[in-house]
């Protein structure tokens, strides 16, 4: 990626965001990957949110997909290490892209979600 680029999405790795996490549910009993579901709402669509949040994906080791949904809301579905994802939710509900206003990330961890090969951006 450019500098420019880099430069514009570093922008919101580091600020803060009144974004609220809200768990449905407690992570799986099992100790190694845990999978999960999240829909972000707020100002996420056509700011940049599903490319930052592949990067920031990516960056963290984590496998899944991200969309838009109709309703305006961003969905996620990530698998990896508890630790790897705890810090992808923290990016989600920054607001990967600084465009971007998250005011809430509903997680819920599903064991039921398919194990992707990478992370993938659709629609």
């Amino acid at each position: 990626m450019g500098s420019l680029f880099k430069d514009f999405f570093d922008q919101g790795k580091n600020r803060d965001s009144s974004g609220e996490v809200i768990y449905t549910n407690d992570p799986l009993e099992s100790s190694g990957k845990q999978k999960m579901r999240a829909e972000i709402s707020g100002r996420v669509q056509g700011v940049g949110f599903r490319f930052s949040t592949k990067q920031s994906a990516v960056e963290l080791g984590v496998k899944g997909i991200v969309r838009n949904e109709p309703d305006g809301t961003v969905y996620v579905e990530a698998v990896g290490e508890q630790d790897q994802l705890n810090r992808f939710i923290e990016a989600l509900r920054k607001g990967p892209s600084p465009a971007a206003e998250v005011e809430k990330v509903v997680v819920t961890y599903d064991q039921n979600i398919e194990e992707k090969s990478n992370f993938s951006q659709a629609n």
